[in-house]
């Protein structure tokens, strides 16, 4: 195995219409890209696995893709997270500081504290996210190590997803012959490769536009606020597309890429775009224009479901740098101008940044999760990587609980 393997970090992006693996070097600057594979998927629906064999065949084409381009061996990835099930919450913790200076074991006592609420058996954490200390009701403090005080208080963000789709996720990479070092929730690790610290500390609202999902991701004082996953995606305008042109799914898809636009006003009329038949029929011609009539309403709709969510969490005017757009399905024409129209704020496609090596080949917004988790993973480097067989991320909790008692 190659030296090089001990020390690269890889991001694996399991979505519903690709399977993204990218291979990063730490350098003195953040992350050299040095490996990149791609693989369509068939095996997820809505961000979740209903196919393992069909999703492990995918993850292995991908990695090995990534692994020629990189020159070295990948054997631990992080991967990310995302479907309808994942649901994310607000809590806050308080204790009484033992000693008069604020320690880490505070810290980590206090979140204790945040994260002591009742969550069904069949869900998982899956983050628990820090977003502000109060010490002695001084709030907005990010890190109280150090601190003189006596009460100490911390409000948390809580992700938690099913069960299930969390060891199912695990399981085909386990399959794939790799250990997973962590899952991260999808917008999260967008964040990360997208946003600027300005727009985190301003206000932003991150939406993954995906193939099966969109996520939205709420940040504000350089803290996550609000998540949450919309069951509606591009596959939705590739469905759409099919039904409406009466083409095959794989013929729409390659529709919407090359002609596609959410905005009908600004398609001339006698546009014309040739249009596969099904069941060996001939090809016909028709207007570019009715493609746009098409996928506008459905853009439309998804941004509208978005907004009302932001509405919903009453943090609209947190959003100082407005919304950025990312994921696969940002690049159609139109969209961050109709999203300007609904949201009623700037708008920005985000591509990935803070990198070096294969800019060129990763500077699109379907890399952003897989950067993401590079970036992620550079920031939280582990202590243990874990496999579905053994101690892994849903038995630790038992494994501590043996150790305290001395078996």
């Amino acid at each position: 195995m190659s030296e090089r393997a001990y020390d690269v970090i890889v991001g694996l992006d399991i979505g519903t219409t690709k399977i993204c693996t990218v291979v990063g070097e730490p350098d003195e600057n953040g992350i050299e890209i040095i490996g990149v594979g791609t693989n369509p998927s068939a095996g997820l629906r809505k961000g979740v696995v209903v196919n393992i064999e069909s999703t492990v065949n995918a993850i292995r084409k991908a990695v090995e893709e990534a692994e020629l381009m990189a020159g070295c061996e990948i054997n631990a990835v992080y991967i990310g997270i995302a479907g309808s099930h994942i649901k994310g919450f607000n809590s806050h913790g308080v204790i009484a500081v033992k000693g008069s200076e604020i320690t880490e074991e505070d810290i980590d006592r206090v979140i204790d504290a945040a994260k002591a609420v009742a969550i069904p058996l069949d869900r998982e954490v899956i983050h628990i996210l820090p977003q502000e200390y109060v010490v002695d009701e001084q709030a907005g403090i990010l890190d109280p190590v150090g601190m003189t005080g006596v009460r100490l208080e911390a409000k948390v963000h809580i992700v938690t997803g099913a069960v299930t789709a969390a060891q199912n996720l695990i399981k085909c990479a386990n399959r794939a012959g790799l250990d997973v070092i962590d899952i991260v929730l999808q917008p999260l690790a967008s964040a990360e490769a997208v946003l600027t610290d300005e727009e985190k500390d301003l206000g932003v609202a991150l939406i993954d536009f995906g193939g099966g999902t969109t996520d939205l991701a709420i940040f504000a004082d350089s803290t996550i606020k609000h998540t949450s996953v919309l069951g509606l995606g591009g596959n939705n305008l590739t469905n759409d597309i099919a039904v409406g042109l009466r083409t095959p799914m794989k013929e729409a898809e390659k529709i919407k890429v090359k002609h596609g636009s959410c905005l009908s006003a600004t398609i001339p009329k006698d546009e014309t775009i040739e249009v596969p038949s099904v069941g060996g029929r001939k090809p016909r011609l028709l207007s570019r224009h009715i493609l746009a009539e098409i996928l506008e309403p459905r853009v439309e709709e998804i941004l509208t479901l978005i907004d009302q969510e932001i509405h919903r969490t009453e943090m609209k005017d947190l959003l100082g740098s407005g919304v950025v757009i990312t994921g696969g399905s940002a690049l159609l024409p139109g969209l961050a101008e109709m999203a300007e129209q609904i949201f009623q704020m700037p708008t920005r496609v985000g591509t990935p940044r803070n990198i070096s090596g294969l800019v060129d080949v990763v500077n699109e917004p379907k890399y952003a999760t897989a950067v993401g988790l590079l970036l992620y993973g550079l920031e939280n480097r582990p202590v243990k990587k874990f496999r579905i067989r053994d101690g892994n991320i849903f038995n630790r909790v038992t494994n501590r609980m043996k150790s305290w008692f001395g078996f």
